[in-house]
């Protein structure tokens, strides 16, 4: 017998969600504790840190998550004092450290940790990161203290760095950035060296500043027995009485700067006015399902119901198994009346036999291809030589031909594929480095850079994003055995917040950021299954991890369904991104449509003055519906819309303006 979710799970993919963050001051600075980390620290209602935390990262780059024990908590109106002890346990690595985190009601912050190697283990880092948030920090003035230099000049860049660590950023014992005027967060690091990242290169809405730098030779094993030791200060400094050329902290003034709260109030919403603002609504494709089971008549109605362009396929032609696989999704194409993305994998020694087999199987099954992808085992992205190959072989089907990378923007930047493709594809996911859900839906904040950066990389060529997904579908950087794995636990592609309102709400800042930025295509998740945007008619093969409604949909179904038949969208400014994602679609008959999620666990209000429609909300109450009878639920009356709107956590609301 199936488990049934629970409304909490359906909400939250967990029954146990998080315990809400704890707002904390120290002096001018509002922030909040959240499991072990410092986050959101902010001036004047101005986020000057994302966040402050510690990481044990594996061989793989895997982060093995603490277990906290031992909290105490000293919490006044202007200062603090947090300790505690986490535990890192994961196959053979077994690490734990003591925290001690302070506020000082002058606005300066610490976070200082000891730990202790209670096993031998290999390790690519362990140490504390801090977190730089994009919107306010990309193009800041930046001031470097290192172990051999000290630069004033530097900024934190615009353009994703494609060099990592930053240019300028590399050997740090400080780091300070410019906030606004004559206001600057100054960071000390102590008990490592340090570097700065460009974290867009993997949709991260941050520039993170770690120790141990990657030019030192990893994994390095770490014996039992092993001390380690770091600390992390933070405070800002009126620098406006300061000399203009500051080299260091000693000539700043240490005054904590008055604090301003910012005003507080709904989130502000109206109807796209500027016509400039609209473009195309990019291709919309799913992948082809992993699982390979053919797709049912309910499914296939289901789907059809969806605005859906295009299928993807994998085909890795150095497997011996690829043509079952193609098959099943050519199957599924053809069932769905959709053409296949082909994302073709030559094998290592570029060979042309197997693409050659594979073009025969496309005449045979008369199989209709919307675009081609070009990649080659082995390599992070599509070379000059697969490029020819595959343009040589498949050249006849007269469709584009791209370049690219299966992985991510990293990988793009590692190997930069050759000019004068036919477009440039690569794929994004959330959880490269954090699988908080409150880190997950910070990263929509970070696609549309990601597109614009590809465009000053190919200036004038149609940019493909493919396939995006909730979690990694396999580790390009891995440096052993994948350690991901955790006996009788889902696979490490699965995440079980693709059944719930977080996987929808985190779906729609996607399209907020993605669709309106001009990408020619955005290929989502895959059709069934638990990558997917419904259930197979058999259910989750593990109902208690993955408590899905046999035959029902997800939550993402329903935003998908909310976009068929319209052709145009537009950006829809919300004051805090970070708080509610919004876009507004329109068809040729003027029919107009507004789609927004609350990003948070907390209800959010939305004001939309005296625009005039219905409001249709996907939320917890009617959630479990939704997923079990979603034709149903969509022929009900929507509610006249009021001037406003609550949402409730993580819901997604879908208003037609009249």
């Amino acid at each position: 017998m199936s488990a049934q979710p629970s409304t909490t799970f359906l909400i939250h993919g967990t029954d146990t969600p998080p315990a809400a963050p704890r707002p904390l001051r120290a002096g001018s600075l509002a922030l909040d504790y959240d499991q072990g980390d410092l986050r959101a620290v902010n001036f004047r209602g101005r986020e000057v840190i994302r966040r402050v935390g510690g990481a044990v990262r594996d061989r793989n780059w895997g982060t093995v998550p603490g277990v906290l024990s031992e909290e105490q908590f000293e919490i006044s109106d202007s200062a603090f004092r947090i300790r505690y002890v986490s535990t890192h346990r994961e196959g053979d690595i077994h690490f734990v450290w003591r925290a001690d985190l302070t506020g000082e009601a002058d606005g300066t912050l610490c976070f200082e940790f000891e730990g202790v190697a209670r096993s031998t283990f290999l390790r690519n880092r362990i140490g504390l990161y801090v977190l730089h948030p994009v919107p306010e920090c990309a193009g800041a003035l930046v001031a470097a203290t290192g172990t051999e230099h000290q630069f004033c000049g530097l900024r934190f860049p615009v353009i994703i760095a494609a060099e990592q660590p930053v240019q300028g950023f590399k050997n740090l014992t400080g780091l300070a950035h410019e906030v606004s005027a004559g206001i600057w967060a100054e960071v000390r690091f102590w008990g490592d060296v340090f570097e700065t990242e460009d974290q867009r290169n993997w949709i991260d809405a941050s520039f993170k500043t770690y120790g141990t730098p990657l030019r030192l030779p990893f994994p390095v094993e770490v014996p039992a027995g092993t001390r380690i030791r770091q600390g992390v200060k933070i405070r800002l400094t009126d620098r406006r009485e300061a000399r203009p050329r500051l080299a260091s902290a000693a000539v700043a003034k240490t005054k904590s700067p008055e604090c301003v709260e910012p005003s507080a109030g709904p989130a502000s919403i109206g109807w796209p006015t500027d016509t400039d603002t609209w473009v195309r609504l990019p291709d919309l494709g799913l992948g082809a399902a992993s699982h390979g089971q053919p797709l049912t008549q309910v499914e296939v109605n289901r789907l059809a119901a969806l605005n859906v362009s295009h299928l993807r396929t994998d085909v890795r032609l150095a497997d011996p198994a690829w043509r079952p696989a193609f098959l099943a999704a050519a199957r599924s194409a053809n069932a769905l009346g959709l053409p296949l993305e082909l994302a073709v994998h030559l094998p290592a020694e570029g060979r042309a036999t197997e693409l050659q087999e594979l073009r025969r199987e496309l005449t045979r099954l008369r199989a209709d291809v919307s675009r081609v992808l070009a990649l080659q085992s082995g390599q992070l992205s599509t070379t000059t030589a697969a490029l020819e190959t595959v343009r040589e072989c498949l050249g006849d089907l007269e469709v584009p031909i791209g370049v690219g990378t299966a992985a991510d923007l990293y990988l793009l930047n590692l190997q930069r594929p050759p000019a004068g493709a036919d477009y440039v594809s690569w794929s994004m996911n959330p959880q490269v480095h954090a699988r908080d859900t409150r880190s997950l839906l910070e990263t929509p904040l970070a696609a549309a850079a990601q597109v614009a950066s590809v465009g000053t990389y190919f200036p004038e060529i149609p940019l493909v994003v493919s396939p995006i997904t909730l979690r990694p579908r396999f580790n390009p950087v891995a440096t052993g055995p994948d350690s991901d794995t955790v006996p009788g636990g889902l696979p490490p592609q699965v995440d079980p917040r693709q059944l719930s309102l977080v996987g929808a709400a985190w779906t729609v800042a996607m399209l907020a950021a993605l669709a309106p930025s001009g990408v020619e295509s955005l290929t989502f998740f895959e059709t069934t299954g638990w990558l997917g945007v419904m259930e197979t008619a058999a259910g989750s093969p593990m109902p208690e991890e993955f408590p899905s409604f046999a035959g029902g949909v997800f939550p993402v179904w329903h935003v998908f369904a909310a976009l068929q038949g319209f052709r145009s969208v537009s950006a829809v400014p919300v004051g805090d991104p970070r708080s509610v994602a919004a876009f507004a679609v329109t068809d040729r008959t003027g029919r107009k449509r507004l789609v927004l999620a609350n990003l948070t666990p907390i209800p959010v209000t939305v004001s939309f003055g005296t625009m005039a429609g219905t409001a249709r909300l996907l939320d917890g109450s009617v959630v479990a519906e939704a997923m079990r009878s979603p034709e149903a639920w969509w022929r009900q009356a929507a509610p006249p819309l009021s001037s406003t709107l609550a949402l409730p956590a993580y819901t997604v609301a879908f208003v037609d303006v009249t």
